[in-house]
C-alpha cells in the first residue's frame, strides 16, 4: 500500500510510519511541525519507501499518484500545546479533516482517523465505552481540543454515510513512550523528567485522579489492526489498567530512584482535567483480537531511557 500519514512526524505519527514500512508499505509522512520534528524522522532519510512533505493540512493536500489509505493523525495534542494553539487546533481538526477526508475520496482511500478518549470529557460515565457521548464543556479551556475531535468525527461519519467511503475511528486513551516530547505538557514526560533531574514530581490536586496508560507499540499494533478491519464506527484503544495520578508518581519515583519525593499541589488542579479515564476495550477485543501486552514496567523503563539522553543534554 502507499500510504499518507498526517503528523507524520509527530510522537505518534512517527511510530506509525516505523510499523507500515516495517510491514512493507511506502509511506508519505506530512507535516507542518508545529509539535512535530524532524528527529522523530530522521532516523527514515533516504529509506526507499519513505518521503517527507512539509505542508499544513487546513491547506488543500495535494498528492501524486495513486493512495491507497489517509491516516489522519495532525493535530496537537496535549494541553500546553492546544491551549497555546487553540486557533489551529480547531482548524486542524476541521478544515484539516475535511481536506484529509477529500483526498481520500478523491484517491478511493481508506481513511482511519485518530480520535481521542478527550472527547468523552470528564466523564459521568465509568469505564467509558464507545456509545457513551461525553461530558464536555464546549468553551471551557480544553474545548478547542475535545469539540474539534468530535466534529472530526461527525465529518468522518458523514463521508462515510453520504459518500460511502471507508472509513475507521480510533480513539486513542493516554499514550506514552519514546519520541514524546519533555516539555509537552503531559504527565508521563512531566514525571519522568522531573525525576530524573532529582526534582519533586509536582501532583495537582489531591493526586486521585486516574489514568490508564498504554505503551506505544500497544496502541500502534490496535491502530494497524483496525485499519484492515471492518469496523467503520469508533474503537476505543487503550490500556484499562488504571492508576491515580498519586500511585504514578511514587512509582514513576521508585522505578527511577528519585529522592525528590512530590509535592502536592492542592489549590492548583487543571480547571476542566478529567477526574476519571479508563477505556472499555471491550469492542477493541473482540473486533480487532487486541488488547495490550506492555506492561507499566516494561514500558516506562523504555521511555526513562529514551528522555535520560534529552535531560542530560539540557541539564
Amino acid at each position: 500500500m502507499r500510504v499518507l500519514i498526517t503528523g507524520g512526524a509527530g510522537f505518534l505519527g512517527s511510530h506509525l510510519s516505523d510499523r507500515f514500512l516495517a510491514e512493507g508499505h511506502t509511506v508519505i509522512a506530512m507535516d507542518n511541525l508545529i509539535t512535530g520534528s524532524v528527529r522523530n524522522i530522521e532516523h527514515l532519510a533516504g529509506h526507499e519507501r519513505f518521503s517527507f512533505v512539509k505542508h499544513d493540512v487546513t491547506n488543500y493536500i495535494y498528492i501524486s499518484g495513486t493512495v491507497d489509505a489517509v491516516l489522519h493523525f495532525a493535530s496537537p495534542a496535549s494541553p500546553v500545546d492546544y491551549l497555546n494553539h487553540p486557533i489551529p487546533t480547531l482548524k486542524v481538526g476541521s478544515l484539516g479533516t475535511h481536506n484529509a477526508l477529500g483526498l481520500a475520496k478523491e484517491k478511493g482511500a481508506r481513511f482511519l482517523l485518530a480520535s481521542t478518549s478527550e472527547i468523552y470529557g470528564d466523564p459521568l460515565v465509568h469505564p467509558q465505552t464507545e456509545d457513551y457521548w461525553g461530558n464536555v464543556d464546549p468553551i471551557g479551556p480544553r474545548g478547542v481540543y475535545d469539540e474539534a475531535k468530535r466534529f472530526a468525527e461527525a465529518m468522518t461519519m458523514a463521508y462515510h454515510t453520504y459518500h460511502g467511503l471507508e472509513t475507521r475511528i480510533v480513539r486513542i486513551f493516554n499514550t506514552y513512550g519514546p519520541r514524546m516530547r519533555l516539555d509537552d505538557g503531559r504527565v508521563v514526560p512531566n514525571f519522568i523528567g522531573q525525576a530524573l533531574r532529582g526534582e519533586p514530581l509536582t501532583v495537582y490536586g489531591d493526586g486521585s485522579q486516574t489514568r490508564s496508560f498504554c505503551y506505544v507499540d500497544d496502541l500502534i499494533e490496535g491502530i494497524y489492526r483496525l485499519l484492515f478491519s471492518e469496523e467503520p464506527k469508533p474503537v476505543n484503544i487503550g490500556n484499562p489498567h488504571e492508576m491515580s495520578i498519586l500511585e504514578f508518581a511514587t512509582f514513576v519515583n521508585t522505578t527511577t530512584g528519585n529522592p525528590g519525593g512530590i509535592a502536592m499541589l492542592k489549590n492548583k488542579r487543571i480547571k476542566g482535567d478529567p477526574q476519571t479515564r479508563r477505556p472499555d476495550i471491550s469492542k477493541a477485543k473482540r473486533v480487532l483480537d487486541w488488547e495490550p501486552s506492555v506492561n507499566i514496567e516494561e514500558g516506562l523503563q523504555h521511555t526513562i531511557a529514551y528522555f535520560s539522553e534529552f535531560v542530560e543534554v539540557d541539564s
